[in-house]
């Protein structure tokens, strides 16, 4: 034999304890993924026939339905006990793609805001208003668990896990038992074949059947491992495959948003522009135009030179007037100085319906954020006036986690359309150059209430909270 062939023979040997020492630790890695979902799938399955029966034996003499008052009650604590699972089993199962393969999945939870109990006994879990503390408390987590992504994912995953485990289990399981079964039992009968009888001739096919699927079943065992690894990477890795699909949709939002916001410039710039052009210089160009006359006049009909600089003097008083028209139209000065809170209740104090305003705001707005929500709220008050005869308008400034909500409701007779009009539309691009969403509420009858929420920070920790009405 030379020395190629053993080195050959050498090599193929150890390819070959190799990769059934990999089937064997595969086996047993396939083992651990096929029970461990187990107390996942049994503990909310048993709380949740265990509850709901209790439910419906208890109440099947006084309430008609109690079947199906057990099976929601029933459901309910399934789905509680489920989640018990959900970050212990996300957290397993990153524990072996790292021990297994190296496999590193950081993990980064979205804050959760705290509860706060404000000045009316109301809790703001964040996102909404509760009188009970422990139904703030439940709706804040099942809020915020929706919201976050690495706990959606989780949740995903506690789903998928044991479908991918049974799936990836079962055939390799399903080789090994048949293939265990026709070495064992001996399925199938052969005729002899020449001087061999029968019974020896089954058993060797029988045999080589059952080891060959055996072995196929070895061998196929660590590419199921890695599958599992593969789709568990996949839901659970938060910077992963779907981080190319968000990044796009992300510029294509941005790209929608900077082309609505230059449009809106180029409109402003023109209206500044044709106000300027047909007020104010129509104006100034007539007070030059008078003035030249009364120099002409001083001399030769000094009344008639006093009566222009009177008309004048009021021309002038005009044009300063729309001047400063313009300019509040730009930003209000009330606006600026006093920031949105009085610049809105200034607004309330104008408008055609009684408007009650409340505000809470740790601190100012950056200003071109002030600048768009005073404007949307302007185009809802007005609309309110214009087109849902309402006989009452609530305006909430409220500023949680981090988020500045406006909500603006009126008593009228509801059916708000953006499709009717540009003044919806216009204030959702608006409010999406900020990232900013508007959510409309109004069903036929009333009443109306429109949503304006956009992520913000606010410049110091000071607090602000105050009610007014107009």
């Amino acid at each position: 034999m030379t020395t190629a062939s053993r080195m050959s023979g050498t090599t193929m040997r150890a390819q070959t304890e190799a990769a059934f020492l990999s089937g064997r630790r595969a086996l047993a890695r396939l083992a651990l993924l096929a029970v461990a979902p187990v107390p996942a799938i049994a503990v909310p399955l048993a709380t949740a026939l265990l509850v709901g029966g209790a439910v419906a034996s208890i109440l099947q003499y006084y309430l008609p339905a109690a079947v199906l008052v057990g099976v929601l009650v029933g459901t309910t604590a399934g789905l509680a006990a489920g989640g018990l699972f959900v970050r212990r089993t996300a957290n397993r199962t990153r524990a072996q793609l790292e021990r297994w393969y190296g496999i590193r999945l950081p993990v980064e939870y979205g804050p959760r805001p705290a509860l706060e109990l404000d000045e009316r006994g109301y809790w703001w879990t964040g996102y909404s208003y509760h009188r009970s503390h422990a139904v703030a408390k439940v709706g804040q987590l099942l809020h915020w668990a929706a919201r976050d992504r690495a706990t959606r994912a989780e949740i995903g995953w506690l789903v998928v896990n044991p479908l991918a485990a049974a799936a990836l289990a079962g055939p390799v399981a399903a080789l090994l038992l048949i293939g265990a079964g026709y070495t064992v039992a001996q399925p199938v009968f052969m005729n002899g074949f020449g001087p061999l009888p029968p019974t020896l001739v089954g058993l060797l096919v029988n045999s080589v059947l059952g080891i060959a699927l055996i072995v196929l079943g070895v061998l196929v065992a660590p590419y199921a491992v890695r599958a599992y690894a593969e789709l568990a990477r996949r839901v659970l890795d938060q910077d992963g495959w779907s981080s190319h699909a968000q990044l796009a949709k992300r510029v294509a939002e941005l790209t929608e948003t900077r082309a609505d916001a230059v449009g809106s410039q180029a409109a402003e710039l023109r209206r500044i522009e044709r106000d300027l052009h047909d007020g104010a210089q129509a104006r100034l160009v007539a007070i030059g135009m008078t003035l030249g006359t009364i120099e002409h006049l001083m001399d030769t009909d000094p009344a008639a030179a006093r009566e222009l600089l009177s008309e004048a003097r009021q021309s002038s008083a005009r044009a300063l007037q729309e001047l400063r028209d313009l300019v509040r139209g730009i930003h209000p000065p009330v606006l600026a100085e006093r920031g949105l809170g009085d610049a809105v209740r200034a607004l309330a104090l104008d408008s055609a319906l009684p408007t009650e305003v409340c505000v809470s705001l740790p601190d100012r707005p950056p200003a071109p954020v002030e600048a768009a929500l005073y404007f949307s709220i302007s185009e809802l008050l007005a609309n309110a006036a214009k087109h849902s005869a309402a006989e009452q308008v609530w305006v909430d400034i409220l500023y949680r986690a981090g988020t500045l909500r406006i909500t603006v409701t009126d008593d009228g007779i509801g059916v708000a359309d953006p499709t009717r009009g540009t003044g919806l539309r216009g204030i959702e691009r608006r409010l999406g150059t900020f990232d900013g969403v508007l959510a409309i509420d109004s069903t036929s009858g009333g009443p109306t209430t429109i949503t304006l929420e956009l992520p913000c920070e606010l410049s110091s920790p000071r607090t602000s909270t105050s009610f007014a009405k107009a």
